[in-house]
């Protein structure tokens, strides 16, 4: 049996996983990362997700410890998401708080402390394959969560167990309820957690930390036909506040704000055949030129048929809208995850 310190977020997840382990006999122990500082509404980060954590660790009967990350979190997550979207990218803050924080800063912390593995409660699967692991997608797939941890590689998924990877979320409530959890009918965290759902939202966190210019929305001619309140706050694809003259629909196809402008088309405009990606990483073995794989560009977007090339360039099958500068790009083989990059 392991020693095997567990990711406790104060959800159902997090908390069934840990009982689990318990189950299987191993040496389980809790512990919460304190990573935002300030105010959350997510349900997600707060204080009362810290005592949910602490309080069903006291219930299992294991010890409940607290990481303040804070200052790591404003490094590597908070700080990037602020500085792409004042050069028109929109990232993915969760991919890289997966990246950076909770499979990187806490698994170090794990190590140092004499921890056999770390654990959370993603919905997906780490499964050996001889002296290699493979990570898969959960078999719940409407709470499938590999696309948020395809960044992960050989290093990490060696020492990460998902427990429950191989459950539907409903199973997981019930084992939740059967244990007596106080996490049972907890809802799940929404949205980015540095992210208030009140007070303005993006837009206030964003204008608090970086000068928002107003901007123009040009056609694919060049012709002015429209403004935005600040193109730090437009994303390729959007066609909230994109206006293009006429009764056909118009979306945001390119965002320059070193000139203030914003590219509109329209839907045929949107779509491309081609998709490059940079900052590849692989869970094993890289793809080769000429692979087919399967794309996915969002947590719940659908799978999307594409060839690989060299150079981290993707042929679609089929025309596939735009993909946002900046978003993570996951490669799948079947339900197998091959790697991730970022949208260039």
């Amino acid at each position: 049996m392991a020693r095997v310190l567990v990711g406790m977020s104060g959800g159902v997840d997090s908390s069934v996983a840990a009982a689990l382990l318990l189950e299987q006999g191993h040496a389980v122990v809790g512990a919460t990362m304190k990573l935002w500082g300030g105010t959350s509404d997510s349900g997600c980060c707060s204080v009362a997700d810290v005592e949910d954590a602490r309080r069903v660790a006291q219930q299992l009967g294991i010890a409940h410890h607290v990481f303040n990350f804070t200052e790591d979190f404003d490094r590597h997550v908070v700080d990037p998401y602020v500085a792409a979207h004042a050069v028109g990218r929109t990232p993915n803050p969760c991919v890289e708080c997966n990246r950076h924080l909770k499979f990187d800063r806490f698994l170090q912390r794990a190590e140092q402390l004499g921890f056999d593995a770390v654990a959370t409660g993603h919905h997906a699967r780490v499964v050996p394959v001889g002296d290699r692991w493979e990570l898969r997608r959960g078999a719940d797939a409407a709470k499938d969560q590999s696309y948020v941890l395809s960044m992960l590689t050989q290093r990490e998924l060696a020492s990460v167990r998902l427990p429950v990877g191989d459950m539907d979320k409903a199973e997981v409530r019930r084992r939740a309820a059967a244990t007596g959890l106080r996490t049972a009918d907890k809802p799940d965290s929404q949205d980015v957690c540095f992210i208030l759902a009140t007070d303005g939202g993006r837009t206030t966190f964003l204008g608090d930390r970086i000068p928002l210019h107003p901007g123009r929305v040009v056609d694919t001619s060049g012709a002015e036909v429209g403004r935005v309140d600040a193109v730090e706050l437009v994303t390729v694809g959007q066609r909230r506040g994109i206006t293009g003259g006429g009764r056909e629909r118009r979306y945001a196809i390119s965002v320059d704000t070193a000139t203030a402008t914003v590219v509109a088309g329209t839907d045929d405009e949107l779509q491309t055949r081609n998709l490059v990606v940079s900052d590849l990483t692989w869970t094993d073995q890289p793809s080769s030129d000429g692979d087919e794989v399967l794309v996915q560009t969002s947590a719940h977007g659908s799978p999307m048929g594409a060839t690989f090339a060299a150079g981290g360039t993707l042929h679609f099958v089929e025309p596939q809208r735009l993909v946002a500068p900046g978003q993570t790009v996951a490669l799948y083989a079947g339900d197998r995850v091959l790697g991730a990059g970022i949208a260039v």
